[in-house]
C-alpha cells in the first residue's frame, strides 16, 4: 500500500478515535464537574444526554448532504464544530462564575459536530477503498473507535488531574487539526452523478424496498451489541468501587479489558474478512452466541477475575461482529446512497449507546443475575433474528457479491447482478456498480 493510502487510513482512523472521546473522556471527571458547578445528578447527566441526542438527530441529515456534496465537505467542518463546542465549554468553565448553561450549550454544539464524523468516515472509506481493502480499512476504523474507548477514561482521568475543566480543551486541541487534515489531505473520488431530490428519494426507496428487512436486522444487531457493551460498562464502572474496592486509574484499567479485547479482535477480524464475504454472517452469528454465553457467565460469577474474564469474551464477541456488520451496511447501497444508509446505522448505534446505561441502571434493581440474564437473552434474540433475517446475498450490492449463490452459472450470476445494479434494466455495454467490472473501477478510483 502506497504512502498516500496509508495517510488516508491514518487520518480517517483519527476521526472515530476523536469522536468516541465525546462522552467517554468525561465520565471519569463527572464527580469533579458536579462538585465544581454545584450540580444535581440530573444536571450532570445532561452533559452526556445533550451530546448524544443532537448527534443522533444530525447523523441522517449529514448523510443526505454528504451524498450530494461529498463526505469530505461534511466531515471536515463537523470536526471543527466538534472542537469549537469543546472550546466553548472549556472557556465558560474557566472564565465564568456560573458556567453551567454555556457548558451545556458547548456540549450541544459538540453533539451537532459529532453527527457528521465517524459514520461518514466509514462511508468515505467505502468510497475510497473497494473489495478486500475496504474490509480491512473498516476493521481499522472500528479498532480506532475501540482504542478511543480504551484510552478515553484514562485520558480523562489524567487530564482531570490538571483541573475539572481541562478535558473540554482536549476536544479542540485534537478535533480542529484533524478537521484541517481531512479538508486539505483527503482525496475523495468525484461524485459522478448529480440527482435531484425526487430521484434521490426513489433510489433510497428502492434500497429499502429491496433490502429493507435484512438491512434493518443488520442495524438492530449493531445497535443491540453497543447497547449491551455500554450498559455493562456503565454498570461495572459503578460497582468497581463499592463491590471490589477498585477506583481511579485502576478502575479504568479494569474497564479497558472488554473494550481492549473488542478493539483488538475488530482489527484482526477486519483483516481476515478481506474477500471472505461468505464468513460475514457466520461471524455475526458466532459473535451473538458468544455474547449470550459470556453474559450468562457474568450472571453467575461474583469474583472479579472470572467475572472480568467473561466480559473479556463479550469484547471478543462484539469485536468480531462489528466489522462484519459495518461491511454489510456500507455495501448495501451504491455510492450515491451510501452516506444516508451508513448514517442511519450511525444513528441507531448512538441510540444503543445512549439507552444502554440507563436501562442497565434500572435493571440492576432487579438483581445482578436478572440483569445479566436478561442481557444474555437479548444477545440470544439477536442471534435468532440475525440467522433468520440477515441475507448477505441481498446486501452486498457494492462488492459484486450480490445474489452470489442464487444463479446456476457464473454468467447468469453476473447478468443478474448487473440488472440488479441498474434497477432492473438491461446493462447494455455499460458496466454498473455491483458487477465485476464496476468493482475493478472502484479499485482504480480508490
Amino acid at each position: 500500500m502506497d504512502k498516500r493510502r496509508l495517510l488516508h487510513i491514518a487520518i480517517l482512523g483519527a476521526v472515530p478515535f476523536i469522536m468516541v472521546l465525546g462522552n467517554s473522556m468525561l465520565i471519569p471527571v463527572l464527580p469533579q464537574l458536579q462538585e465544581a458547578m454545584g450540580l444535581t445528578q440530573l444536571e450532570v447527566a445532561l452533559l452526556i444526554t445533550l451530546f448524544s441526542a443532537p448527534a443522533a438527530v444530525v447523523i441522517p441529515f449529514a448523510g443526505i448532504v454528504s451524498d450530494h456534496v461529498g463526505r469530505r465537505k461534511v466531515i471536515a467542518p463537523a470536526l471543527l464544530v466538534y472542537g469549537l463546542g469543546g472550546l466553548i465549554a472549556g472557556a465558560a468553565a474557566l472564565l465564568l462564575r456560573d458556567p453551567y448553561p454555556l457548558v451545556l450549550a458547548g456540549r450541544v454544539v459538540q453533539g451537532i459536530g459529532a453527527g457528521g464524523t465517524y459514520l461518514l468516515a466509514v462511508a468515505l472509506a467505502g468510497d475510497i477503498f473497494a473489495g478486500g481493502g475496504r474490509t480491512r480499512v473498516l476493521g481499522i476504523l472500528e479498532a480506532a473507535n475501540g482504542a478511543g474507548k480504551v484510552v478515553s477514561p484514562v485520558l480523562g482521568a489524567a487530564v482531570g488531574l490538571i483541573s475539572w475543566w481541562a478535558p473540554f480543551f482536549v476536544y479542540g486541541v485534537l478535533a480542529i487539526p484533524a478537521g484541517l487534515l481531512v479538508w486539505f489531505l483527503i482525496e475523495e473520488p468525484p461524485i459522478k452523478e448529480t440527482r435531484n431530490l425526487a430521484a434521490y428519494g426513489r433510489a433510497l426507496v428502492r434500497v429499502f424496498r429491496e433490502r429493507g428487512v435484512p438491512l434493518a436486522a443488520t442495524y438492530l444487531a449493531g445497535m443491540a451489541m453497543l447497547f449491551l457493551l455500554f450498559g455493562v460498562l456503565s454498570t461495572v464502572s459503578d460497582q468497581l468501587g463499592p463491590r471490589y474496592g477498585i477506583r481511579g486509574f485502576a478502575g479504568g484499567l479494569v474497564l479497558a479489558i472488554p473494550v481492549g479485547t473488542m478493539a483488538g479482535v475488530a482489527y484482526v477480524a477486519g483483516s481476515y474478512f478481506q474477500d471472505r464475504w461468505e464468513v460475514l454472517k457466520p461471524a455475526i452469528l458466532a459473535g451473538a452466541g458468544l455474547a449470550a454465553a459470556s453474559l450468562a457467565a457474568a450472571a453467575v460469577f461474583e469474583a472479579l477475575v472470572p467475572f472480568m474474564a467473561a466480559l473479556g469474551f463479550l469484547g471478543v464477541a462484539i469485536g468480531a461482529m462489528l466489522p462484519a456488520i459495518n461491511m454489510l451496511v456500507t455495501s448495501a447501497a451504491r455510492r450515491e446512497e451510501r452516506g444516508l444508509v451508513t448514517s442511519l446505522y450511525g444513528a441507531v448505534r448512538f441510540i444503543g449507546v445512549a439507552v444502554g446505561p440507563p436501562a442497565f441502571a434500572m435493571a440492576i434493581g432487579l438483581g445482578r443475575p436478572v440483569m445479566f440474564g436478561g442481557a444474555a437473552a437479548l444477545a440470544g434474540l439477536v442471534l435468532v433474528l440475525a440467522w433468520w433475517l440477515i441475507k448477505p446475498d441481498k446486501l452486498l450490492v457494492a462488492t459484486g457479491q450480490e445474489g452470489a449463490g442464487s444463479s446456476d452459472t457464473p454468467g447468469s450470476q453476473a447478468e443478474s447482478t448487473g440488472n440488479e445494479a441498474s434497477g432492473g434494466e438491461a446493462s447494455g455495454g455499460k458496466e454498473r456498480e455491483g458487477t465485476p467490472g464496476r468493482w475493478r473501477e472502484l479499485e482504480e478510483e480508490g
